[in-house]
């Protein structure tokens, strides 16, 4: 997904207000400490990475009880936010199953990198996500070359990382799930999200 500024400079706004204003609004917004961030639509190969991991995880989550959501999904990472829409989401939390308005208890995230949001998915979203207690792995998907970094919690407050690249099996261990990294950039055009 696609960050960008809000069109005016809003107020800053409790994680109260912000649910309250968002839920009236025609697009989604993430929001981080008061800060609020329109979220708009991707590239067509941003979006055939996150449908193709979205198609081949899709049963296999669903086979252990789980629900994935892509980009609509809101996460809440704490109590008093901040708010995202990864690009998708595995909860396999009970409480998460049933939920109609966000997840509370992600397993998974992945993130499809673009050129407006990778500084901020590698960096302040990701120590964030870092506080969800649950959180279990975090996936960058590279929007230029094939390269998938995973991010996977160890012990205490580390996170173990490993890099995926063409020719590669991509491991989800969170979920016990492979994918070879040439499925997963199946029929994308990396060339054009260069041009983009």
């Amino acid at each position: 997904m696609i960050a960008s500024p809000y069109p005016q400079t809003p107020p800053i706004m409790t994680p109260e207000e912000y649910l309250a204003w968002e839920a009236e609004q025609e697009l989604r917004y993430e929001y981080d400490s008061g800060e609020i961030t329109a979220m708009t639509g991707g590239t067509l190969p941003h979006n055939d990475l996150a449908i193709n991991l979205l198609t081949a995880l899709r049963p296999h989550v669903k086979a252990r009880g789980c629900r994935i959501n892509m980009a609509d999904a809101k996460v809440q990472v704490q109590e008093k936010g901040p708010y995202y829409y990864p690009d998708l989401v595995v909860s396999c939390d009970q409480r998460d199953l049933a939920s109609t308005k966000l997840i509370r208890y992600p397993k998974l995230v992945v993130e499809v990198l673009s050129p407006g949001t990778a500084s901020k998915d590698r960096g302040k979203k990701f120590r964030e996500l870092q506080r969800s207690e649950t959180l279990q792995e975090y996936v960058l998907v590279d929007y230029e070359s094939m390269l998938v970094e995973c991010f996977r919690r160890s012990e205490g407050r580390f996170w173990i990382y490993e890099a995926f690249e063409e020719g590669e099996m991509v491991r989800l261990e969170s979920l016990g799930f492979e994918i070879a990294i040439a499925t997963l950039y199946e029929d994308v055009q990396l060339e054009d999200i260069k041009e983009t």
